[in-house]
């Protein structure tokens, strides 16, 4: 079965082409943090607006990238949620769209499920059960992933999520957007032990996280320092520090907890190298396996939801023909892969 992925959730416009039999055909991304730097943030009406005049370009870059046509498609999978509403609309009713027009079926895909399943597009894919960390501009989660299509949260955040915080963190200390990026190159210039910073949420029992408490730490400390460049790449330094002994804190819990063998690490955040190389740290000391997406795939992309769709797909899922879209969607709420809708 060849699926074509459509994801369209915030501020990225991403295409792919899955095979069932073969892998991933081709995929394409547009990124529109340029339209939205001079703002500081993503404006929705903005991020939707390019998603409209992307969209469609990309699908034909995609197919003539794979050596398709659009009759060779056999399935749509497209982002109803969670994310941007307007931004989701043009993603959903493009890819029914789509589909009504070839006749083929289409499935509504959870753009977190996309993000879990995303390391499975590696040669050495995860092999279920495992824990997953999915952290984000938008989430930070700890889920038990038992079998595919069946998922229990463990633990999530109270407040901001991770990607959040650091971009927060990187626009208080002017690094402008998008920050996360932007304070963790800065983060590798500095001294991380020069202030302290807390570990949220680590002194008590549980896998919740909240990052609120240690972003107002972090202004507190830029706000009465000398603001000179040694100082503003130390305070980056420990915030990421901070932030990356909490993940690794929680993760650690989560597999004891669960008893898992594999930790799967996904979403954007994913991609911070210093949280990859304590995870994987944490993992050799104890035994685990830690598998990671591409840096690629760690960011919004239509691959992971074209997989993600065509796991369902194959399951006999399929969504009715209505446009639907969620801007809040719970993860575990989505219906195990032995139910056809």
């Amino acid at each position: 079965m060849i699926v074509l992925g459509i994801e369209t959730s915030c501020d990225e416009t991403g295409v792919a082409l899955y095979d069932s039999d073969t892998g991933l055909r081709a995929h394409k991304l547009f990124s529109q943090v340029e339209l939205h730097a001079e703002y500081g943030g993503v404006v929705p009406e903005i991020a939707s607006r390019d998603h409209v005049r992307k969209l469609l370009p990309l699908i034909n870059q995609c197919l003539s990238s794979a050596g398709l046509e659009r009759t060779d498609i056999e399935a749509v999978a497209y982002t109803a949620g969670p994310g941007l509403i307007g931004a989701l609309l043009v993603g959903t009713a493009t890819g029914r769209s789509i589909a009504m027009a070839l006749g083929r079926p289409a499935i509504a895909v959870h753009h977190m499920e996309g993000h879990l399943l995303a390391p499975m597009l590696e040669a050495d894919p995860p092999i279920v059960p495992f824990v997953a960390l999915l952290v984000s501009g938008g989430h930070t989660m700890l889920v038990e992933v038992r079998k595919i299509g069946s998922y229990r949260i463990l633990g999530e955040t109270l407040d901001d999520a991770a990607g959040e915080a650091f971009d927060k963190t990187a626009k208080l200390l002017g690094l402008g957007y998008p920050g996360g990026p932007a304070l963790a190159k800065l983060a590798e210039h500095g001294n991380a032990e020069r202030f302290p910073f807390p570990r949220p949420m680590t002194d008590r029992p549980g896998l919740e996280f909240s990052f609120s408490g240690l972003k107002t730490h972090t202004r507190n400390l830029w706000l009465n320092s000398d603001k000179d460049p040694t100082t503003q790449a130390d305070i980056a330094a420990g915030f990421q520090l901070a932030v990356v002994a909490t993940l690794t804190i929680k993760c650690r819990r989560a597999m004891q907890q669960t008893r898992a063998q594999q930790l799967v690490v996904a979403g954007g955040v994913g991609a911070n190298r210093s949280l990859r190389q304590g995870l994987l740290s944490e993992g050799k000391k104890r035994s685990w396996k830690v598998s990671f997406p591409r840096e690629e795939f760690c960011t919004d992309n239509g691959a992971m939801i074209a997989l993600a769709g065509c796991q369902r797909l194959l399951a006999g899922q399929c969504t009715d023909t209505r446009l639907q879209a969620y801007a809040r969607w719970p993860l575990d709420q989505l219906p195990p892969l032995e139910t056809v809708n």
